[in-house]
């Protein structure tokens, strides 16, 4: 969008926003300003955001012990895939994804990520027992950190 905020932003503008997120793995976004609202889905179903601007792509993530420790003890480790705000629920309302103890499977959504105001989905990349999860609901993650450590099935 234009860096003047004075007017209305045109149907080419939100357009343009959608093409910024071309790249990205975003699933659902859904642009409104004043009466225009544009929603694009694709995949399954995402928490409904706003549109953000291009990010840079994240630096590789940092190895840190944890990680080795999490390896050498047979557990796979989920990471963050992006900077962001970590969530454990689809609402504040709503009961946590998942819990200590619970068994997943591949593919299972495990918490959102939000980053400029885009909810994204982190999913289990393997099936198993969550043994550990990391962040606090609400905390700020960076790219590499580590969110959740699984005890394969």
């Amino acid at each position: 969008m234009p860096a003047s905020s004075s007017k209305e932003p045109t149907l080419a503008d939100l357009l343009g926003a959608l093409d910024q997120l071309a790249g990205t793995e975003f699933h659902e976004v859904d642009l409104r300003v004043g009466g225009a609202r544009l929603r694009v889905a694709r995949g399954p179903a995402a928490t409904v955001a706003a549109a953000p601007a291009a990010a840079a792509a994240p630096p590789a993530p940092p190895v840190d012990a944890g990680s080795a420790d999490a390896a050498a003890s047979g557990l796979e480790t989920v990471t963050a895939p992006m900077v962001g705000t970590f969530y454990r629920r689809p609402r504040p309302d709503a009961e946590p994804f998942v819990s200590v103890g619970d068994r997943v499977r591949k593919g299972q959504v495990l918490c959102i990520i939000e980053a400029m105001k885009l909810m994204n989905n982190i999913e289990a990349e393997h099936s198993g027992e969550i043994v550990e999860i990391l962040p606090e609901d609400g905390s700020a993650v960076q790219f590499g950190d580590r969110l959740f450590a699984i005890r394969p099935a």
